[in-house]
């Protein structure tokens, strides 16, 4: 069926989409570099609240935006969201880099954090209903790809605009510097070029077939189709789609999703989704600088070790890109939450038993790996293709909201458990959520490699 395949024209409409999670990536993990910097700009650098508050305010944005996107990508469209989240992007860069005061500093931040929301759960969306089954995994991993690159991007930009800080500098001196008054601003602006090419290319993709054939457009949807995979493909896949809106002529929602034949299925979506946060990596770009600290690294070399970091998540999300559609989504998560599970346990006895140096990074760098070449992308991928076309944005939007839930309280709780138990009892603490997920992925996920979007449906709607 993927004979007459226009890859050109496929790998071009998913790369423009992924550009979502390039963005999302870049904000997500730009903030991190620049925290030193304005904490001390806004005088907060002795205030853990304001600290917190500063760090979790774009996650709150978040959850706003992954639930917008539910209602707005079925009213409005893939397509029109995506534009409009490339304007957020857009925006908020240029405002976060121009605050003046920390409540203006918490407002843009927000706002960006609406975009974030509204890119990760459109991007992978979008990408699964345009992709044909047999590459679906490989073009949706190339989401989570352009994700640790902007993450990756991020981190390099950090530590490019950043002058290098003289051992035993004091508080006083880094804030008068040029990182304290000035660098942190650009960190967030070079955000800018990205967002307006976004913005530009998202108006020369197509719309989704599979929301213009919800819609009863179905001249569109299979003109687009045709150009994707020829006719004969065409026609096999908006028969499939007409043959799966047929069987439940219901219309999405909430309501219809908390229903009893897709409760098992939003079980899945939703503990996937919280996991893929709650299996702790996410903690080491938010805190990299504490996490490096504790580990005997001052903070000149802090920047430059985040780098290595950014590194192997973007060698092991391209490793990812050519395993999923081969090894399939359930093997790949079972050994990212086993892994995970035994690399925290190997971490929080080092930092209990106070070793520091090189082999921290080698335990860091490889949480780094496990994570990148299976949670990461492969969460997206499943959330993207386990639930049916006629709840498909709401589903997404609730499942992307719960992961940022996980996000937030992840990011949060992790300065409060590393004061309360210290770094060992914090990384214990992952490694036993890693386990009861090694366990649930092991009992409660299907394998969604190879099929259908609407075979998956018939398969897993009760």
């Amino acid at each position: 069926m993927t004979a007459t395949l226009n890859k050109r024209f496929v790998y071009f409409i998913c790369t423009v989409s992924a550009m979502g999670g390039l963005l999302f990536g870049y904000d997500w993990v730009v903030i991190g570099g620049a925290k030193p910097f304005y904490e001390l700009y806004f005088g907060i650098a002795d205030n853990a609240s304001m600290q917190g508050l500063a760090m979790t305010v774009a996650l709150v944005g978040c959850m706003g935006g992954a639930m917008l996107c539910g209602t707005l990508a079925d009213r409005i469209g893939r397509k029109r969201l995506l534009v409009a989240a490339s304007v957020i992007f857009l925006l908020s860069s240029l405002a976060v880099g121009a605050a003046r005061s920390f409540g203006f500093f918490l407002v843009a931040r927000l706002v960006s954090g609406v975009g974030i929301g509204l890119a990760s759960g459109l991007s992978p969306m979008y990408i699964a209903e345009v992709a044909p089954s047999a590459i679906r995994g490989k073009l949706v991993s190339l989401n989570q790809l352009t994700i640790v690159l902007g993450i990756l991007a991020a981190q390099l930009t950090n530590w490019l605009i950043a002058d290098a800080i003289p051992a035993g500098s004091t508080a006083t001196q880094i804030a008068a510097s040029w990182n304290g008054l000035t660098a942190w601003r650009w960190m967030f602006w070079a955000a800018i070029v990205p967002s307006g090419v976004f913005f530009v290319l998202a108006f020369l993709i197509p719309e989704s077939p599979r929301w213009l054939t919800m819609k009863g457009r179905e001249r569109q949807a299979l003109g687009i189709l045709t150009r994707i995979g020829g006719g004969v493909y065409a026609e096999a896949e908006l028969r499939a789609v007409r043959e799966a809106n047929a069987a439940d002529a219901s219309q999405g929602g909430l309501r219809l999703l908390l229903s009893r034949p897709y409760r098992r299925v939003l079980v899945i979506g939703l503990v996937v989704a919280f996991f893929q946060q709650w299996c702790g990596t996410n903690v080491i770009f938010n805190y990299a600088q504490e996490i490096f600290q504790a580990a005997g690294y001052e903070i000149g070399d802090v920047l430059f070790n985040i780098v290595v970091t950014g590194i192997a998540n973007v060698a092991f999300t391209i490793v990812a890109i050519f395993t999923v559609d081969r090894w399939g989504r359930k093997a790949l998560m079972m050994l990212g939450a086993g892994g995970l599970c035994g690399i925290y346990l190997t971490l929080g006895t080092c930092y209990y038993l106070q070793a520091s140096g090189f082999f921290m990074i080698v335990l860091v760098v490889a949480a780094i790996a496990c994570y990148a070449m299976t949670l990461g992308p492969c969460t997206w991928v499943l959330l993207s293709e386990i639930f049916p076309n006629r709840v498909r944005a709401v589903a997404v939007a609730t499942s992307t909201f719960a992961l940022w839930v996980g996000s937030s309280t992840l990011t949060y709780t992790f300065p409060l458990l590393n004061r309360a138990l210290g770094s060992y009892g914090t990384f214990w603490i992952y490694s036993a959520v890693c386990l009861a997920g090694f366990i649930f992925m092991a009992r409660m996920l299907p394998e969604t490699k190879g099929r259908s979007l609407e075979q998956l449906e018939h398969e897993l709607v009760d």
